[in-house]
């Protein structure tokens, strides 16, 4: 890493803002993406996976999952079988206490598996939880059994062509850009499994949802444990990310230079009456105020069965935002079961789902700018050895 001087960063007076001055500090900023950790999305699909499993796979690694955890893992077995399971060590026990959350991730790989299979002309047929499940949270048993089975009938998706252009954009929208209602019927109309879907894009709603938005964040931030469980799962700056491409990732010169000062660490992040908290807090609030409509998914029950299903549509509705060029960022706060967060998930169910069943998840959607993509663990790394039986 080049040296830095703090002669050479200038802090703001009261804002915290980082600027590092000469050429030197300029080359440094151009070599901080963490190129290796995104790899995955350039590889997806690639000539060197010969097995129509591994190519499905591929695609299937870069499904939308909570915390970035990516909690599978896949076994292949036989010529034609994959076992899909879950890595237990990549559970938020504060966050996700009963696995709900990481569930419906599984189910968004799940469904980019099968659409990636019938891009080749397969058939993906899948056998959920077939050790059972338990409500109180996931284990060691497969997630699902899947055989791939060539045929000619399977037609491939339209929405597997932004795959690769799929994000979870967190950033402003544009307000001056409202969501047309013709763009927010194609999210609703894109599921294809067990969900109900809705969403609004009604002004006159938007002052709501905004705002039980800033509450639901403010209580994970307020909340020691829960908001400690982002906190280690921070990734600061390059080297850190390329080294575990998972949890949260921070990128860019600026915050790896705070991070060398001393002035941004884990500790100070944690720390209510540091700069680095006030900050951190103010810039995942300010988008919130910005959000142009919201969408959500409710499903009758909330058995693992119905938070596949409902992982399934997510991604269908995040790929269907994508073709439309909308920015889609999931706001699973005010839907987390603990108790500081009961106030707030009682309230979003007695207005989504009044007569009973789970929403499952909720996102914000407007026009934003473009931003990249979310490192990943290569899939090679997921590969788990077939045990014996």
């Amino acid at each position: 890493m080049p040296s830095l001087s703090r002669r050479k960063v200038l802090m703001l007076a009261g804002g915290g803002i980082v600027v590092a001055a000469g050429a030197s500090a300029t080359a440094f900023a151009l070599t901080r993406t963490p190129r290796r950790a995104l790899e995955p999305w350039e590889r997806a699909g690639a000539p060197g996976y010969e097995d129509p499993r591994m190519r499905a796979l591929s695609f299937a690694i870069l499904a939308p999952n909570p915390h970035n955890r990516q909690p599978w893992t896949v076994e292949l077995v036989g010529d034609d079988g994959v076992s899909i399971g879950f890595d237990q060590s990549r559970q938020l026990p504060h966050t996700d206490p009963f696995d709900r959350q990481l569930t419906v991730g599984m189910g968004c790989f799940l469904e980019l598996m099968v659409m990636a299979a019938a891009q080749d002309g397969y058939r993906v047929d899948l056998d959920l939880f077939p050790q059972g499940a338990s409500p109180d949270g996931l284990t060691d048993a497969p997630v699902a059994l899947a055989r791939f089975v060539p045929d000619k009938g399977v037609k491939p998706d339209p929405l597997f062509a932004h795959v690769l252009a799929r994000r979870s954009a967190k950033e402003a929208h544009d307000m001056a850009r409202p969501v047309p209602a013709e763009a927010l019927e194609a999210m609703l109309t894109a599921r294809r499994h067990v969900t109900a879907a809705g969403g609004t894009v009604d002004a006159a709603d938007l002052p709501y949802w905004r705002e039980l938005s800033r509450k639901a964040l403010a209580i994970e931030f307020e909340t020691p444990r829960t908001y400690r469980e982002s906190v280690d799962l921070f990734r600061i700056g390059k080297r850190e990310i390329n080294a575990n491409p998972d949890g949260i990732e921070l990128p860019g010169a600026p915050l790896e230079i705070l991070k060398a000062l001393g002035l941004f660490t884990r500790e100070t992040a944690l720390d209510p009456g540091s700069i680095a908290y006030r900050q951190g807090m103010a810039a995942v609030m300010a988008p919130l105020d910005t959000s142009m409509g919201f969408v959500w998914t409710v499903t009758e029950t909330n058995d693992r069965l119905a938070q596949i299903g409902a992982g399934r549509d997510w991604v269908r509705m995040n790929l269907a935002a994508t073709a439309a060029g909308i920015a889609f960022h999931p706001l699973s706060q005010c839907l987390q079961e603990y108790e500081e967060m009961d106030e707030l998930y009682e309230q979003v169910h007695q207005r989504l789902a009044p007569d009973g069943g789970t929403v499952q998840m909720l996102a914000r959607i407007g026009y934003g700018p473009a931003v990249g993509p979310t490192p990943r663990w290569p899939l090679e790394s997921r590969i788990v050895e077939r045990t014996a039986s």
